[in-house]
């Protein structure tokens, strides 16, 4: 097995609180509301919401994939970080054993926030990522990110 890591980092205006409130700790029902054509729904389907809960998400109608289920590593609320990995679904194919990120919201100078995010792919054997398609699932992470930055941004009372 192989691991190959990439990391990106996005900025925003929103404080990390507010970010990390919206974006890691409701978005099972936030994002499927800003993005419904990306995903349909997210689900809770074992554990309390903490390290070790394992979660189903629905892609919408039209994707190129159905689910994927993610289990939760981690998640630190004192310091906005976020860990889970996706064990299973038809994102990984036959190509990856599951894939790991880790999340780090922190302040920037302006008052907003960057999301730091680490991604680590598992694949099976000696199979070899395409870079196009890591590019097309960062390119989809981030167009989540800003629909709820939109969001936030749209309804400045929400997640105080």
């Amino acid at each position: 097995m192989g691991v190959l890591t990439y990391e990106t980092e996005s900025t925003s205006a929103i404080p990390p609180a507010k970010l990390f409130k919206a974006f890691i700790l409701d978005g099972d029902n936030l994002v499927p509301k800003v993005a419904p054509q990306a995903i349909k729904s997210a689900e809770i389907i074992e554990g309390d919401g903490g390290p070790g809960t394992i979660k189903k998400i629905s892609f919408a109608e039209g994707s190129h994939f159905k689910y994927v289920k993610h289990q939760i590593d981690a998640i630190d609320h004192a310091n906005f970080s976020y860990g889970y990995s996706v064990i299973e679904g038809d994102a990984l194919g036959d190509v990856l054993e599951k894939i790991t990120y880790e999340i780090k919201i922190v302040a920037s100078p302006d008052g907003g926030s960057i999301l730091k995010s680490t991604s680590h792919y598992h694949t099976k054997g000696d199979h070899e990522i395409k870079e196009e398609d890591v590019k097309a699932g960062k390119e989809k992470a981030a167009g989540l990110f800003k629909a709820v930055e939109e969001y936030l941004l749209a309804h400045p009372d929400a997640y105080n």
